[in-house]
């Protein structure tokens, strides 16, 4: 298996550990020394340590669908919908590697929201969103 593949079966294996609620899988591809940043709420977590604490510590009963994994190299791109008790919110994860190891994440989060009526004659549903189900 090359790096490549090693890389994405540690980021399929990191999300799938998350919805399963394994916290020692979910950040044993994080470096040590490893950086979580969420830019919306201005935090950043330093260590492998401290990003699990703050994770395993959420109120909120969490479950995370994977809707794409990309990316080549150091750079890696996930889009998930994580459901916090019931509600979706959009994420955008970008990790950055060294060798096998996530060193720095960033975390982008978005809620929902109504589709504008002044767009309905142009635009069709996502499969898959809420928007799409209802």
């Amino acid at each position: 298996m090359n790096s490549h593949s090693r890389i994405r079966a540690a980021i399929e294996e990191h999300w799938r550990a998350s919805e399963s609620g394994d916290n020692e899988t979910e950040h044993a591809v994080y470096a040590t020394d490893a950086i979580l940043d969420y830019p919306q709420s201005g935090e950043r977590f330093r260590g492998r340590v401290t990003i699990a604490a703050q994770r395993g510590g959420h109120p909120a009963s969490r479950h995370f669908a994977v809707h794409l994994i990309s990316g080549s190299g150091k750079l890696w791109v996930s889009e998930v919908v994580i459901t916090y008790d019931g509600v979706p919110t959009y994420s955008v994860s970008i990790m950055e590697f060294d060798g096998e190891q996530v060193v720095h994440e960033t975390q982008y989060f978005a809620d929902p929201f109504p589709a504008p009526a002044s767009r309905a004659a142009l635009a069709e549903p996502i499969p898959g969103t809420n928007a799409a189900d209802s």
